[in-house]
């Protein structure tokens, strides 16, 4: 089905030690030489980037086997945010619909937007904050006081949210002595699931969509002094000159949108160990009427 390539590895592990895998040469994803007909285009390979989050294992699976079923060779590389990014801007990669923006990757889009194009959002209502249980007493930030060993249960360090949670320690008064400990997003969800079963407190770094917010009762703790920033949305970004060489993927992706539920679901099946692709499969045959709106007007 969906091929994973390692060429590009040794080059990009000097960008970050994080990593996973990188494609070989896209020349010919990326080529705007040859036959523009559906039948030429349909034979081209389409190489997408993503970050190795649930949510973006979980989208990028499902619109690559909409692409598949279009008739293209799809390749999906997971890398690291910085490397995603760049990977698109050069034409290295062909697209990705996993920038999180405007806070999450603000950085990233402010350093690569006038190296590849925006075609706006594929999801609404996405989010980061403080997550807890819904049976703890506090509901803002500002109610917190000693629970969980005053720990905040980050992910991996540097993310976005992680950053966010480092400035609510800082803004907040209450949180003086408070520490954000960083791990890994399954270590994160492992010691949430702990704590749920047994009834304990808990505080995680959180973002929506997300699995967990199927499979628990949880609530975000309302951020008056707006340390995690305003609603985001994650949107879908490829290459210069995909439209001209691709006329067919640029219209799938770029009509690419769904919500919330829609990708928890596929989510959650993946972490109820599902195959990422089996998962993504499932979804698309189930969801016909909205897979048909991607695909309208594909010739």
């Amino acid at each position: 089905m969906f091929k994973f390539n390692w060429k590009r590895l040794g080059i990009a592990a000097g960008l970050s030690l994080s990593l996973v895998a990188a494609g070989c040469s896209s020349d010919e994803g990326s080529s705007s030489e040859g036959s523009s007909d559906s039948d030429s285009e349909a034979s081209k390979e389409i190489e997408l980037s993503y970050v190795e989050w649930d949510t973006e294992v979980a989208s990028t699976n499902v619109i690559a086997k909409v692409l598949e079923d279009q008739g293209f060779d799809v390749k999906v590389t997971p890398l690291d945010n910085a490397v995603m990014w760049e990977s698109v801007a050069s034409g290295e990669t062909d697209g990705m619909v996993a920038a999180w923006l405007p806070g999450t990757h603000g950085d990233l889009y402010k350093q690569y937007k006038d190296k590849l194009e925006d075609l706006g959002t594929n999801l609404e209502g996405a989010k980061i904050g403080l997550v807890v249980p819904k049976y703890m007493d506090a509901n803002s930030i500002e109610d917190l006081d000693s629970q969980a060993d005053k720990t905040i249960t980050g992910i991996e360090p540097g993310a976005g949210v992680v950053k966010a949670a480092e400035t609510a320690v800082e803004e907040y008064s209450n949180l003086d002595g408070w520490k954000v400990q960083t791990s890994s997003s399954g270590a994160m969800a492992t010691a949430l699931g702990e704590a749920i079963e047994n009834e304990e407190p808990i505080i995680v770094t959180g973002w929506s969509p997300h699995w967990k917010f199927q499979k628990y009762d949880l609530k975000y703790l309302e951020d008056p002094k707006g340390s995690f920033g305003d609603a985001e949305e994650i949107k879908t970004m490829v290459r210069q000159g995909l439209k001209e060489d691709m006329p067919n993927a640029y219209k799938i992706l770029d009509q690419f949108q769904w919500d919330p539920a829609d990708i928890e679901a596929v989510m959650l099946e993946i972490q109820n160990g599902t195959d990422p692709e089996e998962a993504a499969a499932a979804w698309v045959e189930e969801n016909s009427d909205k897979v048909a709106e991607w695909t309208k007007g594909v010739e």
